[in-house]
């Protein structure tokens, strides 16, 4: 695909970790990066002109939800996903695989695909990896994901391994579908795809199943069925162990993960891409991220706070409102308190990524995720 492609820059030489840019054909995306989660084409408490203004280059938006409502013919019909929601920078679309795969109740898995129940109204669906493609098209996002089997945590040896075989058969029909796919000007498939690569907690299935998605060389790879209930230093070790077996010239995507101080972790495993809804979600229920650890903004400690949640943050929120007003907020109830806890938790993760990929052009990576490590321990004073 000549309007997707894939360069590493920079390389660090004590890990993995590298800088490289990601070319769309709605922009380009300096990486490592942090994707802000826009599950029905709104990051929420956001405008797209406050992510344009945190110079968000890429956002994530979820197929399942967006094929209920509105639906792929309408957003088709508006002129794609960019236009309906006025966003021009890349998108990258979920499958929808997961949030299927969370209907344990709701669903039934065969061969062919998965059928379900809306959470919304309880009609009856049915998703395959042909029609996930569809809607993805439809959509018109930058980079899709291949329908996959989440595999559930946890999963014995038998059952990840079953889990993992469909899932590669899927992908396989997931790229046929794809290729089948393109543009009106019949000449450039759709959006790049993304294999996704399963196997529970079982570092041998996750190199199998990482080397048998290579061989189907797609623009992508993504790592899933992570931070489901597994410990922390069990999914480093499922990335490291599906890592050893992607292609050094693709870009690797760690979905739904994590927290400020598990990304330059992610980066040091050779990580390129990340999303998870903590900033925003943490946001409206309070907490903040700072460069001191969280700080959780309902305390009445912060009543008469007139320090800014972050003193060594430069975003507006920091630069204007003080803890006791942001306190205020949250108690009682005030909508800007949600606004503007989500702006600041979304700036302090991009700003992170900022930083990582400086320290790793300037050669300092190592003890950057030292020291910011050991800084994010706990709780802000």
């Amino acid at each position: 695909m000549q309007d997707f492609q894939f360069r590493v820059i920079h390389r660090n030489r004590n890990t993995k970790a590298r800088t490289g840019l990601l070319t769309t054909p709605h922009g380009t995306v300096e990486t490592p990066a942090f994707m802000p989660v826009g599950t029905l084409g709104t990051v929420k408490g956001l405008s797209q002109q406050n992510l344009e203004e945190l110079d968000a280059s890429i956002i994530l938006a979820n197929t399942y939800h967006l094929y209920l409502r509105p639906g792929p013919d309408l957003i088709r019909e508006m002129g794609g996903l960019h236009r309906f929601i006025s966003w021009d920078r890349p998108i990258l679309t979920d499958s929808g695989g997961y949030q299927v795969f969370s209907l344990s109740a709701l669903r039934k898995v065969s061969e062919e695909g998965v059928e379900f129940r809306s959470h919304l109204d309880g009609s009856l669906h049915f998703l395959s990896p042909e029609r996930a493609m569809e809607i993805q098209d439809a959509l018109g996002s930058d980079i899709q994901m291949a329908l996959d089997e989440c595999t559930e945590f946890p999963a014995g040896l038998a059952e990840a391994e079953k889990s993992m075989e469909r899932t590669l058969r899927w992908a396989e029909r997931s790229k046929r579908a794809w290729q089948r796919a393109s543009h009106s000007d019949g000449k450039s498939p759709a959006g790049a795809l993304f294999g996704i690569v399963q196997g529970g907690t079982h570092a041998r299935l996750r190199r199998q199943c990482a080397s048998r998605l290579v061989e189907m060389d797609l623009p992508g790879y993504a790592i899933g069925g992570l931070s489901v209930g597994e410990a922390r230093p069990q999914t480093l070790d499922m990335v490291a162990a599906s890592e050893e077996c992607l292609p050094e010239d693709k870009p690797r995507y760690v979905m739904g993960v994590g927290l400020p101080e598990e990304l330059a972790h992610y980066v040091a495993s050779g990580v390129d891409m990340m999303d998870c809804v903590l900033p925003t979600r943490n946001g409206r229920n309070g907490c903040l991220f700072t460069s001191q650890g969280k700080l959780h903004i309902r305390q009445a400690r912060y009543a008469r706070d007139s320090r800014p949640a972050d003193e060594a943050c430069g975003c507006p929120v920091c630069r204007r409102y003080s803890r006791a007003y942001l306190r205020h907020l949250f108690v009682t109830g005030e909508m800007l308190g949600r606004i503007l806890n989500s702006y600041h938790n979304v700036y302090f993760y991009l700003d992170t990524m900022q930083r990582i990929r400086h320290s790793i052009a300037s050669g300092d990576f190592s003890p950057f995720l030292f020291d910011f490590n050991s800084r994010l321990q706990g709780d802000a004073p």
